[in-house]
């Protein structure tokens, strides 16, 4: 007989997901035959903007999220952009692609250790207090003296993700979240002393990447061959670009374009629509493209289980992050799979530091931004990447306020219910066949999730005074 296993809440990401699988033996082994991604909290950002005056729009979007901000911040700037004119001189345009660089490796250094790797750590004698308790030990886990190393290296990247918010915030003013994302450039001036303060501490961010979480991010995928074969999920993979190298908006360090059905494509963004028929939201918010999007609450709705849409391009589920970039820019192909993704994002960090020092030589001191005049009404798209995949904004003005705004993130792609013709979201496709060895452990599960980063705001963890985390419940 068939049980439901339920992760409510997943703690370790960023907001507040509830998975729920069902589970049978299959060849005698309790395996993953469907499962439920959960999105638990409206925060209705998209009414929240209209009527505002939209350069408003640049600093509210930002408060999205505290951990990638500066991508809200990058995707908001190029829709007002388009919507409004004005492009951003050499210096703005590289402030902003150094600003969200580091946001980037903030991130995946986060990811990988602080929210991924003690997934494959045990812990015990070595964090044996809150918040690393309760927690799940497998036998299959990294013990002893490897394990004290990865812990060692748990503590060093928490003061590298704090070099990385400093060294964002010699030009981005302060971070998480920046004021000097303008449509039109960056307000930061640039100086000499800036730019090598900014170098010292990229350069000490590159050496730990490259000579403590590269060989870190090898070791899990020596050890753990068997998860290159485990959570592919769709298949399909999605990317907007971001990094722009010149302001043709074509030319970027990681590239716009998709896999689909093993095929290379182009984005065009007409072809996306949004879903909702299990999501809490009214019938008339689906089936449209995020231009003419509608977000209207719907809790009581029947048959729904999340606040998350379901977006998809040509009526496909794609995987969106660190993979879909690095596979549609031809930098890594190996496969896609729960290993897959950790080692992309890796490489993805590596790549985008080392772009870095090259654009702080490219900056000029004391050069100029530019700020766009606004407009009594237009209609801009805003693409780019956040650290855990496509960012999109798309923006209408009308009577100079702001008259409709749609966002369409990451973890939408990623994390989402099923669609109208109940085709299941890519985390939701990557978690079935998943064998589970004890399900009051379901740590394969926890794998499949984590890998994917999935970001739905400030991260929770729920417990009760006893200190008894509630993880998940498992019914006959």
């Amino acid at each position: 007989m068939s049980s439901v296993l339920g992760i409510a809440p997943v703690t370790r990401i960023e907001g507040h997901l509830d998975v729920f699988m069902t589970i049978d033996l299959v060849n005698g082994v309790q395996t993953v035959l469907d499962a439920r991604t959960k999105g638990q909290m409206f925060r209705g950002f998209e009414q929240i903007l209209q009527g505002h005056q939209p350069l408003d729009a640049v600093h509210l979007t930002q408060r999205i999220c505290g951990v990638c901000p500066i991508s809200h911040g990058m995707a908001s700037s190029l829709a007002l952009e388009q919507a409004l004119g004005g492009v951003p001189p050499s210096n703005g345009r590289i402030v902003r692609n150094l600003i969200l660089g580091a946001n980037f490796i903030q991130s995946h250094i986060l990811h990988f250790y602080h929210l991924a790797a003690l997934d494959y750590i045990d812990t015990t004698g070595i964090l044996d207090i809150a918040p690393w308790v309760p927690r799940y030990t497998t036998p299959d886990m990294v013990k002893g003296a490897a394990a004290s190393t990865f812990v060692q290296h748990y503590v060093q990247a928490l003061a590298m993700r704090r070099k990385a918010h400093q060294m964002g915030a010699i030009f981005g003013g302060k971070l998480p979240c920046s004021p000097v994302f303008i449509p039109g450039g960056a307000s930061q001036p640039v100086t000499s002393a800036k730019v090598t303060s900014f170098r010292t501490i990229l350069t000490e961010l590159r050496s730990f990447i490259n000579n403590i979480m590269l060989p870190d991010v090898q070791t899990v995928a020596t050890l753990y061959p068997q998860y290159y074969n485990i959570g592919r999920g769709p298949g399909n993979l999605l990317a907007y670009g971001v990094f722009d190298l010149d302001n043709s908006g074509t030319n970027k360090l990681l590239k716009r374009g998709r896999l689909t059905k093993g095929a290379l494509g182009v984005v065009d963004t007409t072809q996306i629509k949004e879903y909702v028929k299990y999501s809490w939201y009214t019938p008339a918010s689906g089936n449209l493209n995020p231009a003419n999007g509608v977000t209207q609450a719907s809790a009581d709705k029947v048959d729904a289980y999340s606040w998350i849409k379901a977006p998809r391009y040509q009526g496909a589920v794609h995987e969106v992050g660190p993979l879909a970039r690095m596979w549609v820019n031809g930098d890594y192909r190996k496969g896609i799979s729960v290993i897959d993704r950790l080692m992309a994002r890796a490489l993805e960090a590596r790549k985008v530091a080392d772009a870095m020092d090259g654009w702080l030589s490219q900056l000029s001191a004391g050069g100029s931004y530019t700020r766009t005049l606004v407009k009594a009404s237009g209609m801009g798209v805003g693409l780019t990447e956040a650290p855990r995949g496509a960012l999109g904004h798309w923006l209408q003005i009308s009577n100079s306020v702001i008259s409709r705004y749609q966002i369409v993130t990451p973890t939408e792609w990623n994390a989402s219910p099923m669609d109208d013709n109940k085709i299941h979201g890519a985390l939701e496709q990557a978690l079935k066949g998943v064998k589970i060895a004890d399900p009051a452990k379901p740590i394969e599960a926890l794998r499949v999730i984590h890998s994917f980063d999935p970001c739905l705001s400030c991260a929770v963890h729920m417990a009760t005074p006893d200190g008894d985390t509630r993880q998940f419940v498992v019914t006959p």
